[in-house]
C-alpha cells in the first residue's frame, strides 16, 4: 500500500489515476470548479453522488454509500481494481479524503496530494474530461473499520472531532440542527494539521495535536468527510487504524441525545 500522503514529486514518477474531489459546505459546484479548470489529467469524483448515500437526518448527512454504488461511480471514473489514486480538492485535502480513505479500507491504493491542487502546478485543463470505464467490484465497508452513534463511548475509546473549533465549540453551526459537539469528543481541528502552504506539519508537531489518544480512536466530524483526513492522518503518523464515524454531528445532533458545548 502507498503512504497516505504523496508530494508533487512522487505524483510526477507514478502512473495514477488523479481525482478532483472538490466540494463546498456553502453550496457551490464542484464539478462546475472542475470544468472551469483542474490539474491536467484529473477526473472529477462527485462526493454528493458517489462517495455519500443520500441520508435522512436520522443517519447524517453523508452516510456511505451502497457499496454498489461506489462501484459504479469508481468506475465510471476509470477507477479499477488495481489502480492507484491520488486524490486532491481546494480545501486542503479534507474533502478529498473521504476518498483516498474509502479505498484504502477496500484495500486499493490511493493518497492525498500533500499541498493540495496548488501543489500540481500551475497548469491547468478546462471542460468536462470522459474517462475510460473501468471495473471495480463492489465489495462490503468493513466493519472494523466504522463504529456506530452506540459505540463512540465504549472503554478507552477516544472520540476525535475533526471539524473547526468555532463549530465544536457551538459558537457557528452553518447546517446542523444544535450546535456544540458529542459530549466526551476531544477536538483536534483537520485544518490545523497542515500549514499554511496546505502541505502537512512536520510529524513531530503532527504527533503534538494527538498526545494522550491510544490506540482505539473513533474520528467524526460534521457528516463523516473531514473526519476520513483525521484517520489518513494517523495512519501518516504510525498509529494503529482508527474507525470513522459516518453519521457523525449531523447524525447526533438529529437525535435526542445531549450535545455539550464550550472548549473540551
Amino acid at each position: 500500500m502507498i503512504p497516505p500522503f504523496v508530494d508533487a514529486a512522487w505524483l510526477a514518477e507514478h502512473d495514477v489515476v488523479l481525482a478532483d474531489v472538490r466540494w463546498y459546505l456553502d453550496g457551490r459546484s464542484g464539478i462546475r470548479a472542475f470544468k472551469e479548470g483542474h490539474l491536467p489529467g484529473a477526473v472529477f469524483v462527485d462526493l454528493e453522488r458517489v462517495l455519500a448515500a443520500h441520508g435522512e437526518p436520522a443517519l447524517g448527512r453523508h452516510p456511505l454509500p451502497d457499496p454498489e454504488v461506489f462501484a459504479r461511480g469508481m468506475g465510471e471514473a476509470g477507477i479499477g481494481d488495481d489502480a492507484t489514486v491520488v486524490a486532491y480538492d481546494e480545501a486542503n485535502g479534507v474533502n478529498a479524503a473521504r476518498l483516498v480513505w474509502m479505498l484504502r479500507v477496500l484495500g486499493v491504493d490511493a493518497a492525498l496530494l500533500d499541498g493540495g491542487m496548488a501543489a500540481g502546478g500551475e497548469a491547468r485543463e478546462t471542460g468536462a474530461v470522459p474517462p475510460a470505464p473501468a471495473q471495480f467490484t463492489p465489495r462490503p465497508w468493513p466493519a472494523d473499520r466504522l463504529a456506530g452513534i452506540d459505540e463512540l463511548h465504549e472503554p478507552g475509546r477516544v472520540l476525535i472531532d475533526a471539524r473547526d473549533r468555532n463549530r465544536f465549540s457551538g459558537e457557528f453551526e452553518p447546517v446542523d440542527p444544535r450546535a456544540g459537539h458529542i459530549p466526551g469528543a476531544r477536538n483536534v481541528p483537520a485544518r490545523e494539521t497542515v500549514g499554511d502552504d496546505g502541505r502537512l506539519l512536520a510529524p513531530g508537531e503532527l504527533g503534538e495535536r494527538f498526545d494522550g489518544v491510544g490506540d482505539d480512536v473513533v474520528a467524526s466530524c460534521g457528516s463523516g468527510v473531514t473526519a476520513c483526513h483525521t484517520l489518513l492522518v494517523l495512519e501518516h503518523l504510525g498509529r494503529p487504524p482508527g474507525r470513522l464515524y459516518p453519521g457523525s454531528f449531523s447524525q447526533w445532533s438529529n437525535s435526542d441525545r445531549e450535545v455539550a458545548t464550550g472548549s473540551a
